[in-house]
């Protein structure tokens, strides 16, 4: 840790604590198809979004999985899910970034001048709006730093632990809890209609394939993201393929369609995003023929989870919001349209919780 704070710590002291309560870190199970007769999205509350999702749902796919009933054949059923404030929370950092930071700092006791040199020294320090203010290429110096210079199997190991053990500086939970139960619901229920449900995401490809499975019910291959550059080597234990310090694509923006063009090959039928650098994505599967669905999640609730839309500088939604607005997607309001947030948890013993340890 190079003698500094962790990070949890230092963010803990710099993040206003949001109005949840601390939950025990469990791992989410992926949402299971509900039974016959039982209401599918149990945490949605009646209304539009939930209408429109079901509606959408019967237009595509005639109400089976196989097509027997009609509707858009199974091999063009396809949905495509952004990750990061869409799937799960997103701040007060994007997760990825949040792993790398925590690299960081376990390599600093051999990089003496990072302390004295941007954006490691804010990443030292845990000064989150710091980094925010240095802009993206501070952001994409600290992920190149924190997640290369290893093969992919040695990263892909160190997520799975960070991602089995690290906990939320605000809400003392996995990382892994932190995900939607609403959207756990959405991606369960597409799937029994015969969907394939897709991650494109400007988040690290690699390190949402670690757990997309066992947290999504994603399979890996089914996961598209910005690309850290990868070379084949061989070495005395075996060939590896190893994580070079550079981006080679960021999927993003109007990256994300042209990354789903390339890798899919179809042009989805369905959208789901939360923010500008989604707008793309969901504009371009709503030009297609036949039934379309384009779904924004939009950041109401300071009270459960955060509120922010047009001035956050994580998860702006501005252009997206207006497009939305003018060409009728769903827009979902959490504060009102969702009955929970994250997957409930029990309460920490006392003396083991983040309250505790402060």
């Amino acid at each position: 840790m190079g003698g500094g704070r962790s990070l949890v710590a230092l963010l803990l002291a710099l993040a206003a604590p949001i109005a949840a309560p601390i939950a025990a870190p469990l791992p989410p199970a992926v949402a299971a198809p509900a039974p016959a007769g039982r209401d599918p999205l149990p945490s949605w509350v009646e209304g539009a979004s939930k209408r429109a999702i079901l509606r959408f749902l019967q237009q595509s796919g005639g109400g089976s999985a196989d097509g027997s009933a009609g509707g858009v054949p199974p091999a063009e059923r396809i949905a495509v899910f952004d990750n990061d404030g869409t799937l799960w929370s997103e701040q007060p950092l994007y997760f990825p970034l949040l792993f790398c930071i925590d690299r960081i700092q376990k390599l600093a006791a051999g990089q003496p001048k990072w302390r004295h040199q941007e954006p490691f020294a804010s990443a030292l320090r845990g000064d989150i709006p710091s980094l925010l203010r240095q802009g993206p290429e501070a952001l994409a110096t600290l992920l190149v730093a924190g997640s290369t210079g290893m093969s992919s199997e040695a990263y892909q190991e160190e997520v799975k632990r960070w991602i089995r053990t690290a906990r939320h500086p605000q809400t003392g939970r996995l990382y892994s809890a932190m995900v939607f139960q609403p959207m756990l619901e959405l991606l369960g229920l597409l799937r029994a209609h015969g969907f394939r449900t897709y991650i494109v995401s400007g988040g690290d490809v690699a390190f949402m394939r670690a757990w997309s499975e066992s947290v999504y019910g994603i399979p890996p291959e089914q996961v598209i993201g910005t690309r850290i550059a990868l070379e084949y080597r061989e070495t005395p234990g075996g060939p590896q393929l190893e994580r070079l310090p550079r981006i080679e694509a960021l999927v993003d923006g109007p990256g994300k369609p042209v990354a789903i063009e390339q890798i899919i090959g179809r042009r989805p039928l369905a959208a789901f995003g939360n923010s500008d650098g989604d707008r793309q994505m969901l504009s371009w599967t709503m030009a297609g023929n036949g039934p379309r669905f384009a779904l924004i999640v939009h950041h109401t609730d300071a009270r459960r989870e955060w509120a922010y839309d047009r001035r956050s500088e994580i998860g702006r939604l501005n252009q997206a919001l207006e497009e939305a607005r003018r060409d009728g997607w769903t827009v979902v309001d959490m504060a009102r349209d969702w009955r929970v947030i994250h997957p409930p948890q029990p309460a920490l013993p006392d003396s083991t919780s983040p309250a505790g340890r402060r």
